[in-house]
């Protein structure tokens, strides 16, 4: 008796993996505020240099004045001769500065006047967070194969909630870089440790509409409303404070839910395990009888002694190195989630100079999620995870492309309505394929190494997303040009997932041994929608030949 048949026994669709789903959720609301937090703590609003003559003058009437002057935001003026900026000698630079505040907003960049020559403090900052994401995303989903999915997942949330409540109280680019660091150990290894979690303690044939519809609601919810509360609040100190105080609900989860029983068997924790699954049965009112949980250990006892025969190795992420077709297979996924993450990361944070205010943009982009999330569980079970991931990719670079020379030809002033349009759909792209990523490359790793080997596909993306800012900087020499660099990316990872195994209605791998065995000798043109047709073409052609 496996582990699915003994999940079904004691509920894989009821009240625990209801509980489960909205805690779920939760996280997703954390882990949105969380990594966006960054995003919405430094925007710049438009600036000018400050001079006596200039006070009390509206947007406007600073843009008239400074329309002689190249680089208007800082050039330090003589003074104000007949409306017109006489700008001052050379050699002299600004010292304040008058901003053009969203609803009176408070940023980072405001605060401290990172503008100018200074511009590039916040930049160094926020460098360290990707530094830390690297590190935390290292230690985080080791700690998940060694000492369990929650407990890590609890850590890795109070730890990047830490990062963003000292960040509140600096003032200085030494620990604004610490704390920012700090922040960046979680990222959002807080969101895909819970959804491992959430993963193993779901149906197969529920994990698409559970982990989608739930990732699409509660995310979409906190990056919608996380701008206008930035706005509402009106301080990025206390945004942050909004940001990291709610991380110490998950201090309730151990009360709720139990670790994750398909781990613990990997570990030959079966006493831990059985635990586990009659607080699951209990749960969700089902009676199991003592002789079935015995029947189940014994069968995973004799599984572990036969492999145990077979080979000397433990199961570790390395191991996947070892032999030829999970190695592709391990390749593929981290060369996939590098293309996935830096384009994921430079479409959600291009937001400025479009026409559009920035906080308003970013917010009404953000509703892509719900449409993503219901693209996902719509198509995800007919076409496969396959399917998904390269059609996904493909799409999301025809948009990508289209974007950016709309962006090149068009006036973002006049024209800042369809220019939203564009960046939400490129947006809705770029979500799709990221989330269809996750689920296809948590199936095809196998149980014993899942959080490690996730958790390293996942760090390799983030490490690309510190390039992000060099790829939009690219726009300095030819606008289109990072669109275009971000679709190529995204046409050569939909070829990518072609070499992939389909998982679609699959017994999922528990062990290094299962993956390397998984999906032997399927095409990599192998599509579950057409080869459903295949199979009713050729029965009813026999059908034909017998009648």
């Amino acid at each position: 008796m496996d582990f699915d048949r003994i999940l079904e026994k004691c509920g894989n669709f009821g009240r625990f993996q209801f509980v489960i789903l909205i805690l779920y959720g939760y996280t997703n609301i954390l882990s949105s505020l969380h990594y966006f937090s960054q995003t919405l703590i430094t925007f710049t609003p438009e600036h000018w240099c400050s001079h006596n003559d200039l006070q009390g003058l509206s947007a406007e009437s600073l843009r008239s004045i400074y329309s002689n002057i190249t680089h208007s935001s800082c050039t330090l003026l003589e003074g104000v001769v007949n409306g017109t900026a006489v700008a001052a000698a050379d050699g002299e630079t600004c010292e304040n500065w008058i901003f053009e505040r969203e609803n009176g907003y408070e940023s980072l960049t405001t605060e401290l006047q990172w503008v100018c020559d200074k511009s590039h403090l916040a930049a160094v900052g926020q460098s360290f967070f990707f530094v830390g994401s690297v590190v935390g995303t290292i230690t985080f989903g080791y700690l998940s194969d060694r000492i369990g999915r929650l407990p890590a997942m609890l850590m890795a949330t109070l730890a990047g909630a830490s990062g963003d409540f000292m960040t509140s109280f600096v003032y200085t680019l030494p620990w604004f870089a610490f704390s920012r660091f700090v922040s960046g150990l979680s990222t959002d290894t807080m969101y895909y440790l819970m959804y491992i979690l959430v993963f193993e303690y779901l149906s197969p044939k529920r994990r698409t509409f559970g982990l989608n519809i739930i990732l699409a609601f509660f995310y979409c919810f906190g990056l919608v409303t996380s701008p206008w509360a930035a706005i509402w609040i009106g301080n990025w100190r206390h945004y942050l404070w909004l940001a990291s105080l709610p991380a110490l609900g998950v201090l309730a989860y151990p009360l709720l839910i139990c670790e994750s029983a398909q781990w613990l068997l990997t570990k030959k924790k079966y006493d831990r395990a059985v635990q586990c699954l009659k607080w699951v049965a209990k749960f969700n009112g089902r009676q199991v009888e003592d002789s079935v949980f015995a029947e189940f250990i014994k069968h995973y006892r004799e599984k572990v002694n036969e492999e145990q025969k077979l080979t000397t190795h433990e199961d570790t992420f390395m191991g996947m190195f070892r032999t030829p077709r999970l190695r592709r297979f391990t390749l593929t996924l981290l060369i996939k989630s590098v293309i996935i993450t830096l384009s994921y990361d430079v479409i959600n944070r291009n937001m400025e100079g479009l026409g559009t205010s920035p906080f308003k943009l970013f917010s009404i982009t953000s509703l892509n999620y719900l449409p993503a999330g219901c693209t996902i569980l719509l198509l995800q079970n007919i076409i496969g995870r396959k399917g998904m991931a390269c059609g996904a990719l493909l799409v999301g670079g025809i948009i990508t492309t289209v974007t950016g020379f709309l962006i090149a030809f068009l006036d973002p002033s006049e024209n800042a309505v369809l220019l939203a349009i564009m960046i939400g759909l490129g947006r809705y792209g770029a979500t799709v394929s990221y989330d269809a990523e996750i689920q296809y490359a948590a199936e095809i790793i196998p149980t014993s190494v899942r959080g490690a080997a996730v958790s390293n596909i996942h760090v390799v993306g983030l490490a690309s997303s510190s390039l992000a800012f060099y790829v939009i900087y690219l726009a300095k020499f030819y606008k289109p040009l990072p669109s275009i660099f971000i679709s190529c990316l995204m046409f050569f990872g939909a070829a990518l997932c072609l070499t992939l195994p389909e998982t679609l209605h699959k017994k999922l791998p528990e062990n290094l041994a299962d993956g390397e065995r998984f999906a032997m000798n399927e095409s990599c043109l192998y599509f579950p929608c057409f080869h459903k047709r295949r199979e009713s073409l050729t029965k009813n052609d026999d059908n034909k030949s017998e009648t």
